[in-house]
């Protein structure tokens, strides 16, 4: 992300084209590796053109054609269950599905009976592995989108199939505190209800307001994710502010202080001053203006110009000449320390080493030359302002230049005024000074706050940093050491770069909510700080007695009153969620997250985890692509595109979503273009689609390759696809309660044995390669195709479907349920629990599917070629075959699964046979 909004005529060598606005550190920051996958400015147009193209009728509308809808019947779960106790399937079966009557009370069942703990492992296809993983614990100020939804699908498939093999699985929910974001809604919320600030409250008690807004709306995110069927091991539901994950947070500070990683210092960093806030990278919003526009800023009256280009001139000490040099940001000259030019400018040769004076400090400054400098890009001649400007700061340093500061925290400059406001006086000055040269209209990247809307202000500050150079270099040796795999595996390109140019990270925040620095200064008669850290204020001033030679109860300590960055204390996420120092189940299996995440949060977790336990967090790092409209935007609350997954669950009026449009903080034209897309997307609203279906949508897309433009039409014909499985089941209860006898096996039913087979085959190879996609395709594809469009359609008449084979019927249907199960949760529950009164040969079980044996390639081998032989036993005994019939009906068998498996049981079956002598074999 480019960051701030002055024009600078430089560029680092060896770079392409300058970066205009850019306030990144000397090295690369964390939001804009080297790998960017295109320019911000053709960003910038796409969208536009997305814009025009909502707001006009060129959008094309052979979608909305396929989206046309009529409400379903609801038919609702009736009988009384109290939560937690097992649905009833014993009540006659519905004529059509309708996922009200579908999800209802299975869920609760499911968390009472402790299910989803990895202390539950007592299954009797047990096996000694575990698998465990976080979920990526979302901000606690909002609600989940279908990004989240997409999340929660691809794992939750991961874990239920883990847990069906065997394995101790444990898959943990948590919440983030989100330290801006949660402070910003509650300021806001306090402004609004009561006309109180912040700053009205002591900071004891805004955080009791903090707090009595998460126990409000906290539950939310949970509610959500219980909705979308995550079988979560809630006993040990996160939140990053709980007790023992801020012990954890402590701990990790002082370790890390101690080892000389967390160290205090002097830098520039994303200031926002509507925040009086350091901020995140993450937190950083790019504007790209094509000109001169006029925006809101928080604190203004007036809306202020932006995407100008402003010149001016420094008259050179001794000398008749002059400098001019270009700026979108004239009030940062009153903080200039020196001009910089290229050393190979013909232009400037004549004044190297001259000095210009400052017209209004008096200030003399020294005319430097560094090859940074881009000779093409406006005058040649850049103004030097290392203490408002990145690039400008990495300036001050190879030439030992000055730093000052002219802007304060809260936005305002000396004498007191605004910065903004500041600008047209200091261009009425240098036009009374005859200095002014002009201005003109500039295409430029605006850095904006995502949380306040305010424009990013590059400050000096003191800060808390941690040093990322020896971290990063174990990252990237882990990956390349095969110790970490990274899918897909393209991304360990980008891995390398960005951490190879990583810059230390600055982990303080001027808040009150988060995580108080346990770091405290010692108050003496010294002029340079003194600082020291500890678990307690107890064990900070034990340290400062044992360091200045003290006594302890002579130490005066004031802790640190800034907070530490969001992303610090969720870095620690896959050990602190465990209770470290003291966890098990670590490290955990396997991370899955978004691709967006890879710099701000995976790479994190890897360096801290790593530097703090020893190990890495994780084996393996699956990212899954981002979530688009069917426009090709991002899903973003900024853009007021994004979907709530129970308004896809549960269905939704139009008029409901424009509605939460218009309750967010949406600038006027975002808004139009959201509502207007809302308007030719869901005319009617969005129909009621039902967990299993959005989540079996979800995962039928790639992940790994481009990214998801997801579209409603998708969900619902995965809905149509609940249906055909409910009027499968419907027809299948049907045959199963006519048929009592054992038949002999047609050749159809061992072409729908081979072709379970091969779905087996392909779900277990593509699950593996965690290639969700193929695996509902082929679900999707048998189900469908063969089970029901040959299948079914084969003993569909009377007098075949008293003949046919049930075994095979409820195998088929029943081992695909278990197929499909961690996709589809509540639909194959309900139907598996309906099956099981026709289980030949056993007892109904009363357990749940969740808990079944996921199929596998060699049982079902074993399995079809046992029922296929068994029948052929009994159809050699009552039809009186000849030698040569008999065997040459057991290698036809046979060739459809010629395996080793299959030759085992030929083998048995066949010496069983032998034994019994029907028939003597000679030779």
């Amino acid at each position: 992300m480019l960051r701030v909004g002055r024009v600078l005529s430089l560029r680092l060598a060896g770079r392409g084209a300058a970066r205009l606005c850019s306030s990144n550190p000397p090295k690369p920051s964390a939001s804009l590796p080297k790998s960017s996958p295109r320019p911000q400015a053709e960003k910038q147009r796409r969208r536009r053109e997305r814009e025009e193209a909502i707001l006009t009728s060129k959008h094309s509308t052979s979608e909305d054609k396929s989206v046309t809808w009529s409400e379903k019947e609801k038919i609702l779960y009736t009988a009384p269950t109290p939560p937690g106790t097992k649905k009833d399937t014993s009540l006659p079966f519905p004529s059509s599905y309708s996922p009200e009557y579908v999800e209802s009370s299975w869920y609760q069942w499911w968390e009472k009976e402790g299910f989803f703990s990895p202390e539950q492992h007592r299954l009797s296809h047990s096996v000694d592995r575990t698998f465990s993983l976080c979920i990526p614990p979302p901000n606690v100020t909002g609600t989940l989108h279908l990004g989240h939804a997409l999340t929660v699908a691809v794992e939750d498939a991961l874990v239920r199939r883990r847990r069906m093999q065997g394995y101790r699985v444990l898959w943990v929910p948590g919440c983030d505190h989100a330290g801006i974001a949660t402070q910003t809604v509650v300021e806001r919320r306090l402004l609004k209800e009561r006309g109180k600030r912040r700053q009205d409250f002591t900071r004891e008690e805004f955080l009791q307001e903090v707090w009595k807004w998460k126990n409000e709306k906290g539950e939310e995110i949970y509610h959500q994710l219980r909705r979308l069927g995550a079988s979560l091991d809630w006993s040990r539901a996160c939140f990053t502010m709980d007790p023992g994950f801020s012990r954890a947070v402590t701990e990790a500070f002082v370790r890390l202080c101690d080892s000389g990683l967390i160290y205090r210092s002097e830098g520039l960093v994303n200031w926002s001053c509507a925040l009086e806030s350091a901020i995140s990278d993450i937190e950083v919003d790019s504007k790209e203006l094509s000109g001169q526009t006029m925006l809101p800023v928080p604190g203004y009256e007036n809306t202020m110009e932006f995407g100008t280009m402003f010149t001016f001139a420094y008259p050179i000490e001794g000398h008749d000449g002059e400098v001019a040099v270009s700026t979108t940001r004239p009030e940062t000259m009153l903080g200039d320390v020196a001009v910089a030019v290229h050393p190979d400018d013909p232009r400037y040769q004549a004044v190297h080493g001259k000095q210009c004076r400052h017209p209004f400090t008096n200030r003399l400054l020294p005319i430097i030359t560094d090859s940074m400098v881009d000779m093409e890009l406006g005058t040649g001649a850049v103004k030097v302002t290392p203490a408002h400007d990145h690039t400008d700061f990495l300036l001050s340093q190879r030439h030992s230049l000055p730093h000052i500061t002219v802007i304060r925290g809260d936005g305002t400059m000396t004498p007191p005024l605004k910065r903004f406001d500041a600008r047209q006086l200091v261009v009425d000055a240098l036009v009374e000074k005859k200095l002014f040269r002009g201005k003109k209209s500039h295409a430029m990247t605006l850095p904006v706050c995502s949380r306040s809307g305010d424009i990013i202000e590059p400050l000096l500050k003191k800060q808390w940093f941690v040093r990322c150079d020896e971290m990063a270099k174990k990252a990237i040796q882990a990956v390349e050491d095969g110790q970490l795999d990274i899918i897909p595996h393209f991304y360990t390109k980008t891995w390398k770069n960005w951490l190879s140019n990583i810059s230390d990270w600055c982990i303080s925040r001027q808040l009150w909510w988060g995580h108080q620095i346990p770091a405290y200064q010692v108050e003496s008669l010294c002029v340079c700080e003194q600082w020291v850290w500890g678990r307690s204020e107890d064990e900070a001033r034990l340290r400062a007695a044992v360091k200045y030679g003290v006594r302890p109860e002579a130490i005066t300590l004031t802790q640190d009153p800034d907070v530490l960055d969001t992303w610090f204390s969720s870095g620690l996420f896959p050990f602190a969620m465990l209770g470290w120092p003291e966890q098990r189940y670590y490290p955990n299996s396997v991370l899955e997250t978004g691709n967006d995440l890879i710099f701000f949060w995976v790479a994190r977790m890897v360096m801290l985890g790593t530097e703090l336990t020893g190990q890495l967090p994780f084996k393996q790092v699956l990212f899954h692509s981002l979530v688009r409209d069917k426009h090709g935007r991002k899903m973003s609350k900024s853009l007021g595109n994004v979907i709530d997954p129970l308004d896809v669950i549960h269905g939704v009026s139009l008029e409901r979503l424009q509605e939460k449009v218009t309750e967010g903080n949406l600038d006027p034209r975002e808004r139009l273009v959201a509502m207007e897309a809302q308007r030719k997307d869901f005319p009617k609203g969005i129909p009621q689609c039902g967990t299993d279906a959005l989540r079996f949508a979800l995962c039928s897309h790639k992940m790994q390759g481009e990214d998801i433009s997801l579209s409603i039409s998708q969900v619902l014909s995965c809905r149509h696809f609940c249906n055909k499985m409910w009027q499968t089941l419907r027809f299948t209860l049907g045959v199963l309660g006519d048929n009592t006898a054992t038949t002999p096996l047609s050749s159809m039913d061992r072409w729908i044995c081979s072709r379970l087979y091969s779905t087996v085959l392909q779900c277990e190879q593509a699950f593996e390669a965690y290639e969700l996609h193929t695996v509902t395709s082929a679900l999707y594809s048998f189900w469908v195709h063969s089970l029901c469009d040959v299948y079914l359609e084969y003993v569909k008449p009377v007098g075949r479907a008293r003949q046919v084979a049930s075994s095979v019927l409820y195998h088929c249907v029943s081992v695909s349920l278990a197929l499909l199960t961690p996709f589809m949760p509540f639909i194959t529950e309900e139907l598996w629990q309906r099956l099981q009164p026709f289980r030949p040969g056993a007892a109904a079980h009363t357990t749940s599917l969740c808990l079944q044996p996921y199929p596998f390639e060699q049982q079902k081998r074993t399995t079809v070629a046992s029922q296929m032989l068994d029948a052929t036993l009994i159809t050699c005994r009552k039809g009186n075959w000849s030698k040569s019939e008999c065997l040459s009906h057991f290698f036809v068998c046979g060739c459809f699964f010629f395996c080793q498996t299959v030759c085992c049981v030929l083998a048995k079956h066949m010496e069983i046979f032998l034994m019994r002598s029907w028939i003597p074999l000679t030779g």
